[in-house]
Protein backbone atom coordinates (compact mmCIF):
# COMPACT_ATOMS: atom_id res chain seq x y z
CA UNK A 1 0.00 0.00 0.00
CA UNK A 2 2.84 2.36 0.92
CA UNK A 3 4.70 1.48 -2.29
CA UNK A 4 1.63 2.33 -4.36
CA UNK A 5 1.37 5.72 -2.59
CA UNK A 6 5.05 6.49 -3.26
CA UNK A 7 4.72 5.41 -6.88
CA UNK A 8 1.67 7.62 -7.43
CA UNK A 9 3.35 10.57 -5.70
CA UNK A 10 6.42 10.28 -7.90
CA UNK A 11 4.22 10.02 -10.99
CA UNK A 12 2.28 13.13 -9.95
CA UNK A 13 5.50 15.08 -9.34
CA UNK A 14 6.87 14.06 -12.74
CA UNK A 15 3.57 15.06 -14.38
CA UNK A 16 3.73 18.51 -12.75
CA UNK A 17 7.36 18.94 -13.86
CA UNK A 18 6.48 17.89 -17.40
CA UNK A 19 3.58 20.35 -17.43
CA UNK A 20 5.67 23.23 -16.07
CA UNK A 21 8.77 22.57 -18.19
CA UNK A 22 7.64 24.57 -21.27
CA UNK A 23 7.31 27.68 -19.06
CA UNK A 24 10.74 27.20 -17.47
CA UNK A 25 13.03 29.96 -18.83
CA UNK A 26 16.23 27.88 -19.32
CA UNK A 27 14.21 25.23 -21.14
CA UNK A 28 12.64 27.87 -23.40
CA UNK A 29 16.11 29.24 -24.14
CA UNK A 30 17.38 25.74 -24.93
CA UNK A 31 14.54 25.10 -27.41
CA UNK A 32 15.15 28.43 -29.17
CA UNK A 33 18.78 27.59 -29.90
CA UNK A 34 19.28 25.90 -33.32
CA UNK A 35 20.94 22.49 -33.46
CA UNK A 36 22.85 23.11 -36.67
CA UNK A 37 23.81 26.25 -38.57
CA UNK A 38 24.91 26.43 -42.21
CA UNK A 39 26.34 29.56 -43.84
CA UNK A 40 28.79 30.76 -46.48
CA UNK A 41 32.25 32.13 -45.83
CA UNK A 42 31.82 35.14 -48.11
CA UNK A 43 28.30 36.08 -47.06
CA UNK A 44 27.20 38.77 -44.65
CA UNK A 45 27.69 37.83 -40.97
CA UNK A 46 25.03 35.37 -39.85
CA UNK A 47 22.64 36.72 -37.22
CA UNK A 48 22.27 34.51 -34.15
CA UNK A 49 19.57 35.09 -31.52
CA UNK A 50 21.06 36.76 -28.46
CA UNK A 51 18.27 35.40 -26.21
CA UNK A 52 18.88 37.38 -22.98
CA UNK A 53 21.63 39.10 -21.01
CA UNK A 54 22.60 35.96 -19.06
CA UNK A 55 23.34 33.92 -22.18
CA UNK A 56 26.69 34.26 -23.92
CA UNK A 57 28.01 32.67 -27.09
CA UNK A 58 31.56 31.66 -27.88
CA UNK A 59 33.24 30.14 -30.94
CA UNK A 60 35.54 27.14 -30.55
CA UNK A 61 37.51 27.79 -33.73
CA UNK A 62 37.85 30.78 -36.05
CA UNK A 63 34.39 32.33 -35.85
CA UNK A 64 34.00 35.91 -34.73
CA UNK A 65 31.06 36.85 -32.48
CA UNK A 66 29.93 40.48 -32.39
CA UNK A 67 27.18 41.44 -29.94
CA UNK A 68 24.30 43.72 -30.86
CA UNK A 69 21.09 44.71 -29.06
CA UNK A 70 18.94 41.75 -30.08
CA UNK A 71 21.20 39.74 -32.37
CA UNK A 72 24.75 38.47 -32.50
CA UNK A 73 26.64 38.44 -35.78
CA UNK A 74 28.73 35.37 -36.52
CA UNK A 75 31.29 35.41 -39.31
CA UNK A 76 34.15 33.21 -40.47
CA UNK A 77 36.42 33.92 -43.41
CA UNK A 78 37.24 30.38 -44.59
CA UNK A 79 35.05 27.39 -45.28
CA UNK A 80 35.14 24.55 -42.80
CA UNK A 81 33.48 23.55 -39.54
CA UNK A 82 33.08 25.34 -36.24
CA UNK A 83 31.31 24.90 -32.92
CA UNK A 84 29.35 27.63 -31.18
CA UNK A 85 28.71 27.23 -27.45
CA UNK A 86 25.73 28.88 -25.75
CA UNK A 87 26.40 29.39 -22.05
CA UNK A 88 24.08 30.62 -19.30
CA UNK A 89 26.14 31.97 -16.43
CA UNK A 90 28.87 29.35 -16.03
CA UNK A 91 26.71 26.48 -17.29
CA UNK A 92 26.98 25.39 -20.97
CA UNK A 93 23.49 25.18 -22.43
CA UNK A 94 24.04 23.85 -25.90
CA UNK A 95 26.71 23.16 -28.49
CA UNK A 96 25.77 24.11 -32.04
CA UNK A 97 27.60 22.70 -35.05
CA UNK A 98 28.38 25.31 -37.73
CA UNK A 99 29.23 24.34 -41.30
CA UNK A 100 30.74 27.12 -43.40
CA UNK A 101 30.75 26.59 -47.17
CA UNK A 102 32.54 28.39 -49.96
CA UNK A 103 30.51 31.10 -51.64
CA UNK A 104 28.04 29.73 -54.21
CA UNK A 105 26.20 31.72 -56.88
CA UNK A 106 23.73 31.09 -59.72
CA UNK A 107 21.98 33.38 -62.20
CA UNK A 108 18.38 34.09 -61.16
CA UNK A 109 15.67 33.46 -63.72
CA UNK A 110 12.20 34.99 -63.91
CA UNK A 111 11.64 34.24 -67.61
CA UNK A 112 8.39 32.63 -68.71
CA UNK A 113 9.01 29.26 -70.40
CA UNK A 114 6.83 26.81 -72.28
CA UNK A 115 7.02 23.25 -70.97
CA UNK A 116 6.57 20.09 -73.03
CA UNK A 117 6.74 16.67 -71.38
CA UNK A 118 6.64 13.46 -73.38
CA UNK A 119 5.63 10.44 -71.34
CA UNK A 120 7.12 6.96 -71.44
CA UNK A 121 4.73 5.12 -73.75
CA UNK A 122 1.18 6.51 -73.77
CA UNK A 123 -0.64 7.49 -70.61
CA UNK A 124 -4.11 6.10 -69.84
CA UNK A 125 -6.24 9.04 -68.70
CA UNK A 126 -9.70 7.45 -68.73
CA UNK A 127 -12.08 4.68 -69.82
CA UNK A 128 -14.96 4.85 -72.29
CA UNK A 129 -17.71 2.49 -73.39
CA UNK A 130 -17.71 0.72 -76.76
CA UNK A 131 -21.14 0.09 -78.29
CA UNK A 132 -21.32 -3.42 -79.78
CA UNK A 133 -24.16 -5.56 -81.15
CA UNK A 134 -24.33 -7.26 -77.74
CA UNK A 135 -24.37 -4.07 -75.64
CA UNK A 136 -21.78 -1.70 -74.21
CA UNK A 137 -18.49 -2.47 -72.48
CA UNK A 138 -15.03 -1.04 -71.90
CA UNK A 139 -12.40 -3.55 -73.10
CA UNK A 140 -9.64 -1.64 -71.35
CA UNK A 141 -11.44 -1.67 -68.02
CA UNK A 142 -12.22 -5.39 -68.37
CA UNK A 143 -8.50 -5.99 -69.00
CA UNK A 144 -7.83 -4.26 -65.64
CA UNK A 145 -5.92 -1.41 -67.26
CA UNK A 146 -6.14 1.49 -64.82
CA UNK A 147 -6.15 5.25 -65.14
CA UNK A 148 -2.56 6.40 -64.62
CA UNK A 149 -1.03 3.32 -66.28
CA UNK A 150 1.41 3.82 -69.14
CA UNK A 151 1.20 1.47 -72.13
CA UNK A 152 4.82 0.95 -73.13
CA UNK A 153 4.42 -1.89 -75.67
CA UNK A 154 1.74 -3.83 -77.55
CA UNK A 155 2.59 -7.28 -78.92
CA UNK A 156 6.23 -6.55 -78.02
CA UNK A 157 6.20 -3.44 -80.22
CA UNK A 158 7.36 -0.33 -78.28
CA UNK A 159 4.75 2.44 -78.15
CA UNK A 160 5.95 6.04 -78.20
CA UNK A 161 2.90 7.97 -79.49
CA UNK A 162 -0.88 7.78 -79.72
CA UNK A 163 -0.72 7.49 -83.53
CA UNK A 164 0.98 4.11 -83.22
CA UNK A 165 -1.90 2.52 -81.30
CA UNK A 166 -4.84 2.80 -83.73
CA UNK A 167 -3.34 0.71 -86.60
CA UNK A 168 -2.37 -2.08 -84.19
CA UNK A 169 -5.86 -2.12 -82.67
CA UNK A 170 -7.52 -2.15 -86.10
CA UNK A 171 -5.37 -5.03 -87.37
CA UNK A 172 -5.94 -7.09 -84.22
CA UNK A 173 -9.68 -6.48 -84.36
CA UNK A 174 -9.97 -7.54 -87.99
CA UNK A 175 -7.92 -10.68 -87.29
CA UNK A 176 -9.84 -11.44 -84.07
CA UNK A 177 -6.58 -11.35 -82.10
CA UNK A 178 -5.91 -10.55 -78.46
CA UNK A 179 -3.39 -7.80 -77.79
CA UNK A 180 -0.55 -8.50 -75.36
CA UNK A 181 -0.05 -5.20 -73.54
CA UNK A 182 2.91 -4.27 -71.36
CA UNK A 183 2.03 -1.64 -68.76
CA UNK A 184 4.11 0.49 -66.43
CA UNK A 185 2.22 0.97 -63.17
CA UNK A 186 4.17 2.94 -60.62
CA UNK A 187 7.56 1.28 -60.24
CA UNK A 188 6.42 -2.10 -61.57
CA UNK A 189 5.57 -3.61 -64.95
CA UNK A 190 2.29 -5.42 -65.53
CA UNK A 191 1.12 -7.60 -68.44
CA UNK A 192 -2.48 -7.49 -69.67
CA UNK A 193 -4.55 -9.12 -72.41
CA UNK A 194 -6.73 -6.64 -74.29
CA UNK A 195 -9.43 -7.61 -76.81
CA UNK A 196 -10.48 -4.90 -79.33
CA UNK A 197 -14.24 -4.66 -80.00
CA UNK A 198 -16.04 -3.24 -83.01
CA UNK A 199 -17.92 -0.04 -82.15
CA UNK A 200 -21.09 0.06 -84.26
CA UNK A 201 -21.46 3.82 -83.71
CA UNK A 202 -17.89 4.73 -84.61
CA UNK A 203 -17.66 1.96 -87.23
CA UNK A 204 -14.17 1.02 -86.11
CA UNK A 205 -12.38 -1.14 -83.56
CA UNK A 206 -11.93 0.38 -80.10
CA UNK A 207 -10.25 -0.62 -76.83
CA UNK A 208 -12.23 1.65 -74.50
CA UNK A 209 -9.27 3.75 -73.32
CA UNK A 210 -8.53 7.46 -73.46
CA UNK A 211 -4.78 7.93 -73.94
CA UNK A 212 -2.31 10.82 -74.18
CA UNK A 213 1.39 10.94 -75.01
CA UNK A 214 2.45 14.41 -73.81
CA UNK A 215 1.68 17.23 -71.40
CA UNK A 216 2.19 20.95 -71.94
CA UNK A 217 1.99 24.17 -69.96
CA UNK A 218 3.87 27.27 -68.87
CA UNK A 219 6.03 28.05 -65.86
CA UNK A 220 8.85 30.31 -64.73
CA UNK A 221 12.60 29.76 -64.79
CA UNK A 222 14.12 29.86 -61.29
CA UNK A 223 17.89 29.68 -61.79
CA UNK A 224 20.66 28.84 -64.24
CA UNK A 225 24.13 27.59 -63.26
CA UNK A 226 26.62 28.90 -65.88
CA UNK A 227 29.27 26.34 -64.86
CA UNK A 228 27.22 23.15 -65.26
CA UNK A 229 24.62 24.59 -67.73
CA UNK A 230 21.92 23.13 -65.44
CA UNK A 231 18.70 24.94 -64.61
CA UNK A 232 15.70 24.62 -62.32
CA UNK A 233 12.16 25.85 -62.90
CA UNK A 234 8.58 25.64 -61.62
CA UNK A 235 9.37 24.67 -58.00
CA UNK A 236 6.80 21.86 -57.85
CA UNK A 237 6.02 18.60 -59.61
CA UNK A 238 3.96 18.46 -62.81
CA UNK A 239 0.92 16.18 -62.41
CA UNK A 240 -1.43 15.04 -65.14
CA UNK A 241 -4.62 17.10 -65.04
CA UNK A 242 -6.81 14.01 -65.59
CA UNK A 243 -5.10 11.33 -63.50
CA UNK A 244 -3.76 13.77 -60.84
CA UNK A 245 -0.60 11.65 -60.78
CA UNK A 246 2.97 12.89 -61.43
CA UNK A 247 3.94 12.81 -65.09
CA UNK A 248 6.76 10.30 -65.65
CA UNK A 249 8.78 11.81 -68.45
CA UNK A 250 10.61 9.99 -71.22
CA UNK A 251 11.68 13.18 -72.94
CA UNK A 252 10.90 16.85 -72.56
CA UNK A 253 11.88 20.36 -73.57
CA UNK A 254 11.42 24.00 -72.65
CA UNK A 255 10.91 26.81 -75.14
CA UNK A 256 10.69 30.58 -75.02
CA UNK A 257 7.21 31.95 -74.32
CA UNK A 258 5.52 35.35 -74.40
CA UNK A 259 2.80 36.32 -71.93
CA UNK A 260 -0.20 37.57 -73.90
CA UNK A 261 -2.89 37.86 -71.23
CA UNK A 262 -3.54 37.20 -67.54
CA UNK A 263 -6.70 35.92 -65.91
CA UNK A 264 -6.75 37.48 -62.44
CA UNK A 265 -7.02 35.24 -59.41
CA UNK A 266 -10.02 35.57 -57.12
CA UNK A 267 -11.16 34.08 -53.82
CA UNK A 268 -11.48 30.35 -54.45
CA UNK A 269 -10.59 30.66 -58.15
CA UNK A 270 -6.90 30.58 -59.15
CA UNK A 271 -5.82 32.89 -61.95
CA UNK A 272 -3.49 32.00 -64.81
CA UNK A 273 -1.03 33.42 -67.29
CA UNK A 274 -1.72 32.90 -70.98
CA UNK A 275 1.19 32.66 -73.37
CA UNK A 276 2.21 32.06 -76.97
CA UNK A 277 4.96 29.53 -77.62
CA UNK A 278 5.94 26.97 -80.24
CA UNK A 279 7.17 23.58 -79.12
CA UNK A 280 8.54 22.42 -82.47
CA UNK A 281 11.18 25.14 -82.83
CA UNK A 282 13.59 27.18 -80.77
CA UNK A 283 14.11 24.74 -77.89
CA UNK A 284 15.91 26.40 -74.98
CA UNK A 285 16.88 23.16 -73.29
CA UNK A 286 15.82 19.67 -72.26
CA UNK A 287 13.86 18.34 -69.29
CA UNK A 288 15.40 15.34 -67.59
CA UNK A 289 13.63 15.37 -64.23
CA UNK A 290 10.13 16.10 -62.91
CA UNK A 291 10.23 16.09 -59.11
CA UNK A 292 8.36 17.58 -56.12
CA UNK A 293 10.85 20.47 -56.29
CA UNK A 294 10.33 21.36 -59.96
CA UNK A 295 11.59 20.44 -63.40
CA UNK A 296 15.29 20.24 -64.19
CA UNK A 297 17.63 19.80 -67.13
CA UNK A 298 20.27 21.63 -69.16
CA UNK A 299 20.03 24.77 -71.29
CA UNK A 300 21.39 25.00 -74.80
CA UNK A 301 22.39 28.61 -74.11
CA UNK A 302 21.89 31.10 -71.24
CA UNK A 303 18.57 32.93 -71.08
CA UNK A 304 18.77 36.68 -71.54
CA UNK A 305 18.03 38.77 -68.46
CA UNK A 306 19.38 42.32 -68.76
CA UNK A 307 19.14 43.43 -65.14
CA UNK A 308 19.92 40.12 -63.42
CA UNK A 309 22.57 38.75 -65.77
CA UNK A 310 25.31 38.16 -63.17
CA UNK A 311 25.49 35.22 -60.75
CA UNK A 312 23.79 35.95 -57.43
CA UNK A 313 24.64 34.47 -54.05
CA UNK A 314 22.15 31.97 -52.63
CA UNK A 315 20.82 31.87 -49.07
CA UNK A 316 20.31 28.70 -47.05
CA UNK A 317 17.01 28.09 -45.18
CA UNK A 318 18.38 29.23 -41.82
CA UNK A 319 19.45 32.56 -43.40
CA UNK A 320 15.98 33.47 -44.69
CA UNK A 321 14.12 35.90 -42.45
CA UNK A 322 10.67 37.39 -42.18
CA UNK A 323 10.33 40.73 -43.91
CA UNK A 324 10.55 42.41 -47.33
CA UNK A 325 11.68 40.51 -50.43
CA UNK A 326 11.08 40.53 -54.18
CA UNK A 327 10.07 38.03 -56.84
CA UNK A 328 11.14 38.06 -60.49
CA UNK A 329 8.44 37.21 -63.01
CA UNK A 330 6.86 38.23 -66.34
CA UNK A 331 3.41 39.81 -66.68
CA UNK A 332 3.81 41.23 -70.20
CA UNK A 333 5.52 39.75 -73.26
CA UNK A 334 9.00 38.53 -72.18
CA UNK A 335 10.00 41.35 -69.80
CA UNK A 336 11.32 40.11 -66.45
CA UNK A 337 10.43 42.51 -63.63
CA UNK A 338 10.88 42.64 -59.85
CA UNK A 339 7.82 42.89 -57.59
CA UNK A 340 7.65 43.45 -53.83
CA UNK A 341 6.54 40.64 -51.52
CA UNK A 342 6.66 39.98 -47.78
CA UNK A 343 8.13 36.81 -46.28
CA UNK A 344 5.53 35.92 -43.66
CA UNK A 345 7.25 32.76 -42.41
CA UNK A 346 10.29 30.65 -43.23
CA UNK A 347 10.83 27.15 -41.91
CA UNK A 348 14.49 26.41 -41.15
CA UNK A 349 14.43 23.01 -42.82
CA UNK A 350 17.39 20.68 -42.32
CA UNK A 351 16.19 18.14 -44.89
CA UNK A 352 14.58 18.59 -48.31
CA UNK A 353 10.90 19.50 -48.05
CA UNK A 354 8.46 21.60 -50.03
CA UNK A 355 6.50 24.62 -48.80
CA UNK A 356 9.31 26.02 -46.65
CA UNK A 357 8.36 29.67 -47.23
CA UNK A 358 5.07 31.55 -46.86
CA UNK A 359 4.92 34.84 -48.74
CA UNK A 360 2.41 37.58 -49.46
CA UNK A 361 2.29 39.77 -52.58
CA UNK A 362 2.48 43.43 -51.52
CA UNK A 363 3.28 45.11 -54.85
CA UNK A 364 0.15 46.98 -55.91
CA UNK A 365 1.04 46.87 -59.62
CA UNK A 366 1.32 43.08 -59.53
CA UNK A 367 -1.93 42.80 -57.54
CA UNK A 368 -3.69 44.99 -60.12
CA UNK A 369 -2.36 42.83 -62.98
CA UNK A 370 -2.78 39.32 -61.52
CA UNK A 371 -4.72 39.54 -58.27
CA UNK A 372 -1.78 37.80 -56.59
CA UNK A 373 -0.12 34.47 -57.37
CA UNK A 374 -1.44 32.82 -60.55
CA UNK A 375 -0.73 29.66 -62.52
CA UNK A 376 2.37 30.15 -64.64
CA UNK A 377 4.05 32.16 -61.88
CA UNK A 378 5.36 28.97 -60.23
CA UNK A 379 9.15 29.01 -60.23
CA UNK A 380 9.46 32.80 -59.94
CA UNK A 381 12.71 33.44 -58.04
CA UNK A 382 12.42 34.97 -54.56
CA UNK A 383 15.21 37.43 -53.71
CA UNK A 384 15.98 38.85 -50.28
CA UNK A 385 18.93 41.10 -49.42
CA UNK A 386 20.39 40.50 -52.91
CA UNK A 387 20.39 36.72 -52.36
CA UNK A 388 18.33 34.05 -54.13
CA UNK A 389 16.37 32.33 -51.36
CA UNK A 390 13.78 30.22 -53.18
CA UNK A 391 10.93 30.06 -55.69
CA UNK A 392 7.17 30.64 -55.66
CA UNK A 393 5.31 27.31 -55.82
CA UNK A 394 1.64 27.36 -54.75
CA UNK A 395 -1.13 29.88 -54.16
CA UNK A 396 -3.57 29.80 -51.25
CA UNK A 397 -6.89 29.00 -52.94
CA UNK A 398 -8.86 31.18 -50.51
CA UNK A 399 -6.32 34.03 -50.64
CA UNK A 400 -4.65 34.57 -54.04
CA UNK A 401 -2.39 37.27 -52.58
CA UNK A 402 -0.49 34.67 -50.55
CA UNK A 403 1.17 31.34 -51.17
CA UNK A 404 4.09 28.99 -50.59
CA UNK A 405 7.68 28.96 -51.73
CA UNK A 406 10.42 26.33 -51.75
CA UNK A 407 13.94 26.98 -50.45
CA UNK A 408 16.55 27.27 -53.22
CA UNK A 409 18.88 24.77 -51.51
CA UNK A 410 16.48 21.90 -52.26
CA UNK A 411 16.02 22.91 -55.91
CA UNK A 412 19.79 23.00 -56.39
CA UNK A 413 20.07 19.55 -54.82
CA UNK A 414 17.41 18.20 -57.19
CA UNK A 415 19.23 19.70 -60.16
CA UNK A 416 22.32 17.67 -59.21
CA UNK A 417 24.31 20.77 -58.20
CA UNK A 418 26.41 20.17 -55.10
CA UNK A 419 26.74 23.50 -53.32
CA UNK A 420 28.84 21.80 -50.61
CA UNK A 421 31.38 20.29 -53.02
CA UNK A 422 34.16 22.85 -52.53
CA UNK A 423 33.99 22.55 -48.75
CA UNK A 424 34.19 18.75 -48.95
CA UNK A 425 37.19 18.89 -51.27
CA UNK A 426 38.97 21.34 -48.97
CA UNK A 427 38.25 19.21 -45.89
CA UNK A 428 39.61 16.09 -47.56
Amino acid sequence: MKKDYVRKSIGLILLVILFMLPWYTPFQIYLSIPNHIKTFSQSEPLSLPKLNGDVTVSSQNDGTIQYATDLMNYSIEESGSDEVIYTMGQVPLKKVDVDVYDDFRVIPGGQSVGINLETQGVLVVGHHLVTTDDGTLSPGEEADIKVGDSIISINEQPITSMEEVAPIVKQAGENKETLQVEIKRGNSTVDAELIPHYDVKEEDYRIGLYIRDSAAGIGTMTFYDPDSKKYGALGHIISDMDTKKPVEIDNGSIVRSKITDIKKGEHGIPGEKKADFQFSNNQLGNITKNSPFGIFGSLNEPLQNERWSQPMQIALPNEVKEGPAQILTVIDDEKVEAFDVEIVNSVEQTAPATKGIILEITDQRLLDATGGIVQGMSGSPIIQDDKLIGAVTHVFVNDPTSGYGVHIEWMLNEAGINIYEQEKERAS
